[in-house]
């Protein structure tokens, strides 16, 4: 039986459409990018945010709803490519090659290192411009219809709750895969070893400590507390909240043996602060870098600032490869960045990824995510 799981409908609701989490956004940036028609999107949002999606139910390669619509209901559609079994193979390498991996994915995340080791194995986990496949019972000649788009903005939703809803996308239940790694952790070595005989736990050493549960603002321990000078009860809530996350995320990092969240200056600080908590009134000055944080996030925010010397080697290839596959490209190289033409960029950042820009009312300006392969940038 094909696995299949039903989503309640939401109820009508104020809330963004582009999702919270960087994973949930660069979904609905692949249905805005693959849309021809900004109207239908915007009737989309409309229809999302009203509650008038019914229950959602999603499968391995497809999404399907029904729309309530003054006029007559309509069934909608979108349908994601699966991923193949040598792929599976493959994502469960990556996911077992770092323990954070799969406790991220417990933990209701879905970390940029698994993403990006699992797209240098040749496994594309989150969809591009036309990846997406949309279709409904409505006339509309435009894809995605105002339904379609509806249905999307509120997967967008799932998202941020449950990383593994684009798993069950991609083909697999969590309880397939979490049972598929649990098998592969049990498989010889090449030695003929099993790994649990290799890795002997130390009887000495405590168990390491359950990671704590998210709080939300709710539940923040902030009331009587007079906030500092200059800041508001709710700004004041909004940073201790944010505290609290960060604590957390390095508590993490602490527990699974990953990587601890990199350091940031005041600047790149307050621009981070402005990109979670749309709350926050951080001033013009900041768009550009929020822009660069919600594509590239830290490493993203240092290719907007600053450049750096990279091996000439990388640099060379990348332009090699961009003049084999563009008819009468010209490449401009300085530092990290390669010019190709009067209004398009590619900036390196120190972890191998492409950045790409444009540049809008001479300014140049970040607009989509890094890849690690120049080729396949999304413009």
């Amino acid at each position: 039986m094909t696995a299949a799981r039903g989503f309640p409908a939401f109820p009508a609701q104020r809330r963004s459409t582009h999702g919270r989490s960087w994973w949930a956004k660069a979904w609905v940036q692949a249905l805005e990018d693959t849309s021809l028609d900004n109207d239908q999107l915007r009737r989309g949002r409309r229809y999302a945010s009203s509650g008038q999606v019914g229950t959602i139910t999603i499968s391995p390669g497809r999404i399907a709803a029904t729309i309530y619509s003054p006029e007559d209901t309509y069934e909608a559609v979108v349908r994601v490519d699966e991923l193949s079994e040598d792929d599976w193979l493959r994502f469960q390498e990556q996911v077992a090659a770092r323990a954070g991996h799969i406790a991220a994915l417990l933990d209701g995340e879905m970390p940029h290192s698994l993403v990006e080791a699992a797209s240098d194995a040749g496994v594309t986990l989150l969809p591009g411009i036309g990846d997406l496949d949309p279709s409904c019972t409505c006339d509309a000649w435009e894809l995605p219809c105002q339904h379609a788009a509806a249905l999307c903005y509120q997967v967008a939703w799932l998202l941020d709750a449950d990383p593994f809803v684009l798993l069950l996308l991609r083909g697999r239940t969590r309880e397939a895969l979490l049972d598929e790694l649990k098998l592969s952790s049990t498989r010889p070595v090449e030695a003929g070893v099993a790994i649990a005989d290799v890795v002997t736990p130390t009887a000495d050493l405590p168990e390491r400590p359950e990671l704590p549960a998210k709080v939300t603002i709710d539940q923040l321990a902030v009331a009587g507390i007079e906030p500092p000078d200059g800041f508001g009860p709710a700004t004041f809530a909004l940073l201790v909240l944010d505290a609290a996350r960060r604590a957390r995320s390095i508590l993490s990092a602490l527990l699974h043996d990953t990587a601890v969240p990199q350091a940031l200056d005041e600047w790149q600080d307050t621009v981070r602060l402005a990109a979670d908590f749309p709350q926050f009134d951080a001033g013009e000055d900041v768009a550009l870098g929020i822009q660069a944080w919600r594509y590239g996030g830290a490493p993203g925010l240092d290719v907007l600032e600053h450049t750096w010397t990279p091996d000439a080697a990388d640099l060379n290839r990348a332009r090699t490869e961009l003049l084999a596959a563009g008819d009468d490209l010209t490449i401009g190289t300085s530092a990290n960045q390669l010019t190709l033409g009067p209004d398009t960029q590619l900036r390196l950042d120190r972890a191998g990824r492409w950045h790409p820009y444009r540049l809008i009312d001479d300014t140049w300006t970040p607009i989509g995510p890094p890849s690690k392969d120049p080729l396949v940038v999304e413009w």
